[in-house]
This record gives structure tokens, C-alpha cells and sequence, in this order.
């Protein structure tokens, strides 16, 4: 079965405008996920921090209580103090992360948001301008 559609010049402008449209609507789709990716890409960096240090605490721990001997108490002073210092390090980097991702954000401006403000202004221009030629 063989199609033979023929496209008049109309019709394929306006299915090239309809494309371009949906383009435009795609990308915008595409930067709010990019932004919620890196949101979850740095909770999930966040959580393998925290699991670090948890593991050398317990390890820290563990160590201290089941083993009674000096080298065991040496680890344990070692593990533990790391275990902490590597979790407050992550939380820095998380909350640190998260604010200039909270920036970006609150910086970002659609591309239909972005063509009604720059339409606003320019009537506000041209309203000026009009007032100017009256005077």
C-alpha cells in the first residue's frame, strides 16, 4: 500500500509553524527537567555523604565496644570524629548546592513568559514614544 500525499505550500508552512511551536514548548519541558534532575542529583549526592558517615560512626562504634583492646580504641577515635566531619562537610556542599539551584531557578523565564514581558515592554515604549510626538 503506497501513500502519495502532495502538500500544498500552505499546508506545509503551517505544519512548519506547528513543529517550531511544539519545539519551543519541548525545550521549556526539557529546562524544568534538567532543573529537577540536578535537584535530585545533589539530594542524592547528599544521601551517599550521609551514608559514609553513618558507616564509619558504626564502624567507629562497633569497634569500640566489641573489641576491648587499644588499637580497637584508637580506630574508634579515628572513625568516629571522620564519620562526623564527612557528614557535616556533605550537609555544607547539600545546603550550599541547593541554594544556588534555588537561584537558577527563581532565575529562569520561559520562553512564552519571557515573549510577554518583552511584548509589555515594548507597548510601554511605544506608548512613551506616541506621548513624545504629541508634545
Amino acid at each position: 500500500m503506497e501513500y502519495n500525499i502532495y502538500m500544498t505550500p500552505e499546508f506545509r508552512k503551517e505544519v512548519k509553524r506547528d513543529l517550531k511551536i511544539q519545539q519551543k514548548a519541548n525545550a521549556e519541558i526539557k529546562d524544568t527537567l534538567a532543573i529537577e534532575r540536578t535537584e535530585f542529583s545533589n539530594e542524592r549526592t547528599f544521601l551517599a555523604y550521609l551514608r559514609t558517615a553513618l558507616s564509619l560512626i558504626v564502624v567507629g562504634i562497633s569497634l569500640h565496644q566489641f573489641f576491648n583492646s587499644t588499637v580497637s580504641m584508637y580506630l574508634a577515635a579515628v572513625l568516629i570524629p571522620l564519620g562526623l566531619g564527612i557528614g557535616y562537610i556533605g550537609f555544607r556542599k547539600f545546603i550550599k548546592k541547593r541554594a544556588l539551584i534555588q537561584r537558577k531557578r527563581e532565575a529562569y523565564v520561559p520562553a512564552k513568559q519571557m515573549l510577554a514581558i518583552l511584548k509589555a515592554e515594548k507597548a510601554a515604549e511605544m506608548k512613551v514614544s506616541h506621548r513624545d510626538m504629541s508634545i
